[in-house]
């Protein structure tokens, strides 16, 4: 007998045997937990997304008043020549 028929062989023996007894509020207690991570999770994606605007929008008002584009005046003189 092979590993996988005795695997196959175990759970089909799990499988015919009694079912474990469920508790009564499993399943109202599974779904308020959905619903508090759904809550959860869509509270992050809005925070989230809040976060990146914001970012955004401070990049832009940065960029607008330093102008980074430009390259910055150069504080040496040129040398002279012709004197």
């Amino acid at each position: 007998m092979s590993a996988f028929d005795r695997k196959e062989a175990q759970v089909r023996q799990l499988l015919e045997g009694p079912h474990p007894v469920v508790p009564a509020g499993l399943a109202a207690a599974a779904a308020t937990r959905g619903r508090r991570l759904l809550r959860r999770r869509r509270a992050l994606r809005r925070f989230g997304w809040a976060v990146l605007w914001a970012a955004a929008v401070a990049f832009a008002v940065w960029a607008a008043l330093a102008h980074p584009w430009v390259t910055p005046p150069s504080h040496v003189s040129p040398p002279l020549e012709g004197w």
